[in-house]
């Protein structure tokens, strides 16, 4: 019965991953198109991991392939590195002369924040963790069954 389970709950928690993906795609779409804030040079590079996973997630999903997870995990990882730099050069616990970016939006700017106060590195490296998270379960359940 437990094994059951697992497999039960597998399918759930690859949904609920590429809903975080598709959700911070289509948020990092919004901020850039609508709200026409043009992303810093970190945020381009969080985007470069994030919008893949959205697609094959979603392709996952449909085919309830959890095999995903192998290689979905190396992105979410890479992406999260990127967003936990990004948000350690915005609470400035790195110091500005290692911010990479150049010309363009800063990548410490008080845009860089929704609704006033919730800044969006946060939010990218929280989507990540999710993701990260819910594929390493997809991971352990099959090395377990």
């Amino acid at each position: 019965m437990i094994d059951r389970m697992k497999t039960d709950l597998e399918w759930p928690v690859l949904l609920a991953t590429w809903i975080v993906a598709l959700v911070a795609t289509l948020g990092a779409l919004f901020v850039g198109e609508v709200l026409h804030q043009a992303p810093c040079y970190l945020c381009w590079h969080q985007r470069a991991f994030m919008f893949p996973l959205a697609i094959t997630l979603g392709i996952a999903s449909w085919r309830a392939d959890t095999g995903v997870a192998v290689y979905g995990l190396p992105l979410a990882v890479m992406g999260w590195l990127i967003a936990a730099m990004h948000l350690l050069l915005y609470w400035e616990l790195i110091p500005r002369a290692i911010e990479p970016c150049g010309s363009g939006p800063s990548c410490t700017s008080s845009n860089m924040a929704i609704f006033g106060s919730v800044p969006l590195p946060l939010l990218s490296l929280l989507a990540f963790t999710l993701i990260a998270a819910g594929l390493i379960v997809l991971i352990r359940g099959r090395t377990t069954t």
